[in-house]
C-alpha cells in the first residue's frame, strides 16, 4: 500500500467519475484504476462497486475511505511540520467561509499571509453544514462560520466578532433621512435575499418572524455581490450584514440602515475540527484569529 493509491480513493469518491478523478491526480485512466486495484488486492475487500460508470463506494470502500483521508491529512501535516521547523510554514491553507462572512476573511488572510508568506490560502464560499462536512473529510483545514446558531459539532472555535444587520436599500428610494429601519418595516418593501440554503437566510428570517413579519423576497441568491447588484439596480433592498459595509465601504447608489426592533446579532467565529495532531499551518492560522469588532481592512495590522 502507497500514499499514491490512497489519494486514488480519495479523489475518486470526491470526483465520482475516473476520467476527472485520473486528471486531478495528473495521471491516467487506467493508472488510476489499477492502483485503486491494488489497494483492494492488497487490504482483501473490493472499495468501489463495479459497473461502466462510477456508481459508489462498496460499505468497506466508504470504512477505507475515512481512514485514507486521515491518513493523507497527517502525512500533509507532517511535511508541513518537518518544513516548518527548517524553512519557515509552507503549503496550503483550505478556509470555508459562510457567504455573510466572505469580507471578514480578509481581515485574517491578511495578517496570516504577513506572517507566513510561503502559504498559498484558499479562501471557499460554503454554507456551514458545507463547512461541517469539509472539516470532517479533510476537505478543509478551517471554517469561517456561525458559533451561536446552529453551531457545528466536533469543533473547536475562537470568537471574532459579533454579526449586525442593516437594510441597504437604493439610494433614492424608500425611508429617506431615516437612521435606522424596524424588522417590520423592511418586511414591507420588495427585497432580495440570500438562498434559505443559507444560515444568514435562516437568521434573518427568524429576525422577521421575532418581529410579527415575514420577508418578501422577490430575489433569492448565494452571492452577496449579487445581493448588492440587485439593490443598485434601484428595484429591491437586501438584508446584509454590517460588516459588508465596514471591509468594503458603502456600495455606490445605495444606503446602509440598522436594523432595530429587535437588534439581533450572531457570533462568527473560526472553527478547526477537534482533532489531534492538528497541521501546523491551521495552528498558526488560530493562533493569529485574534477578536475583532468592525475594525476595516485597512486598520488591521499586517502581521
Amino acid at each position: 500500500m502507497v500514499i499514491r493509491q490512497l489519494q486514488y480513493l480519495v479523489t475518486l469518491a470526491r470526483e465520482r467519475h475516473f476520467g476527472r478523478a485520473a486528471a486531478a491526480c495528473n495521471v491516467t485512466q487506467p493508472t488510476l484504476s489499477a492502483g485503486i486495484r491494488h489497494l483492494e488486492s492488497e487490504l482483501g475487500v473490493p472499495l468501489v462497486e463495479r459497473g461502466q460508470r462510477f456508481q459508489g463506494l462498496t460499505a468497506d470502500g466508504e470504512r477505507v475511505l475515512g481512514w485514507a483521508q486521515r491518513i493523507l491529512a497527517d502525512c500533509e501535516a507532517m511535511t508541513q511540520e518537518l518544513g516548518g521547523a527548517r524553512s519557515g510554514l509552507a503549503g496550503r491553507l483550505r478556509l470555508g467561509v459562510v457567504p455573510s462572512a466572505l469580507p471578514a476573511a480578509a481581515l485574517l488572510t491578511r495578517p496570516f499571509h504577513g506572517r507566513h508568506p510561503a502559504v498559498q490560502v484558499s479562501v471557499h464560499s460554503m454554507s456551514s453544514i458545507e463547512i461541517q462536512q469539509g472539516l470532517e473529510q479533510f476537505e478543509i483545514d478551517l471554517g469561517l462560520t456561525y458559533l451561536d446558531n446552529e453551531p457545528l459539532s466536533g469543533v473547536r472555535a475562537q470568537p471574532l466578532y459579533r454579526e449586525r444587520y442593516v437594510l441597504l436599500v437604493p439610494e433614492a428610494v424608500p425611508f429617506a433621512g431615516r437612521a435606522s429601519v424596524t424588522w417590520a418595516e423592511a418586511s414591507g418593501v420588495p427585497l432580495a435575499l440570500l438562498t434559505p440554503n443559507m444560515q444568514n437566510r435562516r437568521i434573518v428570517d427568524a429576525a422577521f418572524r421575532r418581529a410579527g413579519s415575514e420577508p418578501h423576497a422577490e430575489i433569492e441568491t448565494n452571492s452577496l455581490v449579487s445581493l448588492i447588484a440587485h439593490v443598485q439596480s434601484g428595484g429591491w433592498s437586501s438584508v446584509v450584514p454590517q460588516m459588508l459595509i465596514e471591509v468594503l465601504g458603502q456600495p455606490k447608489a445605495c444606503r446602509a440602515l440598522p436594523l432595530v426592533d429587535p437588534v439581533v446579532t450572531h457570533v462568527i467565529g473560526v472553527v478547526i475540527a477537534d482533532r489531534e495532531p492538528a497541521s501546523p499551518i491551521a495552528r498558526a492560522f488560530m493562533a493569529l484569529a485574534s477578536p475583532f469588532d468592525g475594525t476595516p481592512a485597512a486598520g488591521r495590522p499586517a502581521g
